[in-house]
């Protein structure tokens, strides 16, 4: 089986073709790529707790389009060779998110419009540590430094599927290395003779005492 899936696309299962050591700015490289296959329109939904917020995700003419109703909103996400970029349509008038907003929560929940640019693919200095299993998936784990003054956080580390190039599971660490937020895959499914997600966890973690104190599911419910 094999499978991508990144914060945003949630999606596609483009093979990735490695050396026998990568190093861990190649495999950086081949997440960046993995979401853009082929154009799909699926119906998703952010639950926590009995609150559900329904969405569309939409991929194609190299773009992530998230589409939110009332209000009416589109997130657009392009990944490009140097660097992401998120934008906001509101009314059918288009502008860049600033990095003042990038903190700012998505639809009231726990993802940031940070985490859905996915910036942390793009900065410089990763480091490869030992490969771990992710619920049977053999991944490579890269620690990733933020830049100085330039994110919610202090470090990230992602575990990427070795098969597929896929994001399993990402966590982000404040920068007093206390882990804060945590992304993982629970399970997936198959649409279109494709792998993809059917079911993310995020979850909220207190920093003092280590506990979880809030949890979103992020649910792909079908191909609309």
């Amino acid at each position: 089986m094999r499978f991508a899936i990144t914060l945003g696309a949630l999606f596609f299962c483009a093979a990735s073709t490695f050396a026998d050591e990568p190093s861990p700015e190649e495999i950086l490289a081949a997440a960046r790529i993995n979401p853009m296959g082929a154009g799909i329109t699926l119906e998703a939904q952010l639950r926590a707790g009995s609150v559900k917020v329904p969405f569309v995700i939409e991929v194609g003419e190299g773009a992530v389009r998230y589409g939110f109703t009332s209000p009416q909103l589109d997130i657009l996400l392009r990944l490009g060779e140097e660097e992401s970029t998120l934008e906001e349509r509101r009314d059918g008038t288009k502008s860049s998110v600033p990095i003042s907003k990038f903190d700012d929560s998505v639809r009231g929940g726990l993802i940031t419009y940070e985490d859905l640019a996915l910036r942390f693919l793009y900065w410089k200095n990763p480091r490869l540590l030992e490969s771990e299993t992710v619920r049977s998936r053999d991944a490579w784990k890269i620690e990733i430094p933020a830049p100085r003054g330039a994110s919610q956080y202090g470090v990230v580390r992602v575990w990427i599927d070795k098969q597929s190039a896929a994001l399993l599971r990402i966590e982000g660490y404040d920068t007093n290395g206390r882990l804060v937020k945590r992304f993982e895959v629970v399970s997936a499914q198959k649409i279109d003779d494709q792998w993809m997600l059917k079911q993310m966890r995020v979850e909220r973690i207190d920093p003092e005492t280590r506990k979880t104190t809030g949890i979103t599911y992020l649910e792909i419910l079908g191909k609309k």
